[in-house]
């Protein structure tokens, strides 16, 4: 649970959860085989953020590090999405142990 604590205190990484919250909301049209399923390329996710390529990185690293959310790797292409299995299980010790 630091962990995620730890991947949470940034308010980048925290937009970008926002964001992947509801990616045809905050992102282009996906062109992933599965759809929003796979999650949103990480181009996508760097051009939002307005950040280098490497420093989007780094920041999902942390959040996939947290277990926050996943990855993909679909031809040269990277996806990520939320798990929602692990915000819900860190919301539900929040609410349980706080």
């Amino acid at each position: 649970m630091l962990e995620q604590f730890k991947a949470l205190a940034s308010d980048v990484r925290l937009e970008m959860l926002h964001w992947l919250k509801d990616p045809a909301e905050n992102f282009p049209p996906t062109h992933a085989p599965n759809g929003w399923a796979d999650g949103v390329c990480v181009t996508h996710i760097q051009q939002k953020a307005g950040l280098s390529p490497s420093t989007t990185s780094n920041h999902l690293a942390v959040l996939q590090r947290a277990g926050l959310v996943t990855t993909t790797r679909i031809g040269q292409w990277t996806y990520c999405r939320r798990n929602e299995q692990a915000i819900g299980e860190l919301s539900t010790r929040l609410q349980k142990d706080l």
